[in-house]
C-alpha cells in the first residue's frame, strides 16, 4: 500500500523550503559526532573510537661520522702538523679513530700511500687504499 500522507506538498512537514539544506541539519557529515551527540548512533554502526590500524614504526637512524679516502688524502699535510698523523716507511700513519670518525668511504682519488686504522670501511675505500699501495688496519 502506498503511502499519500505528503503527496504535492513542497516540503513534506519540513516547514520552510530553506530547513532541510545541509550537513548541519543532520548534526554533521560521516562520523561526525561520535563521541558526543551522535554517541547512540555509532554505538549502534559499531564505529571505533580513537586510534586504530596499523602505524609503520618509524626508522632508527643510526648517525656515523664518516670520512672519504679524497678528504684523508688532501688532508695529510694538515694532520702531519697538527700531530693525528706519522710518515714512516714511506706511509702516511693516520688514526681516525682519534679524530672521532667511525667509517672511512671510498669516494675520490688516493695520491698518496696511505696507512688508515678505523673501526670500519668500505669496499671501495679499502680497494683504493690498496690500490695506492697503502694498507688498511681495522680496528
Amino acid at each position: 500500500m502506498n503511502t499519500k500522507k505528503f503527496r504535492g506538498s513542497r516540503t513534506c512537514g519540513g516547514g520552510t523550503h530553506k530547513n532541510r539544506r545541509g550537513a548541519g541539519n543532520r548534526g554533521g557529515r560521516g562520523k561526525c559526532g561520535a563521541c558526543k551527540h551522535h554517541a547512540t548512533r555509532a554505538l549502534l554502526r559499531g564505529y571505533v573510537y580513537g586510534k586504530h590500524g596499523f602505524t609503520r614504526p618509524q626508522k632508527i637512524i643510526v648517525s656515523t661520522n664518516t670520512i672519504n679516502v679524497c678528504e684523508l688524502d688532501s688532508r695529510v699535510p694538515e694532520l702531519l702538523r697538527a700531530g693525528f698523523a706519522e710518515e714512516k716507511d714511506g706511509a702516511v700513519h693516520i688514526d681516525v679513530n682519534i679524530l672521532g670518525i667511525d667509517k672511512v668511504l671510498g669516494t675520490g682519488r688516493v695520491n698518496r700511500t696511505l696507512a688508515v686504522s678505523a673501526p670500519a670501511f668500505s669496499k671501495n675505500a679499502v680497494t683504493k687504499i690498496e690500490n695506492a699501495g697503502g694498507t688498511v688496519i681495522q680496528i
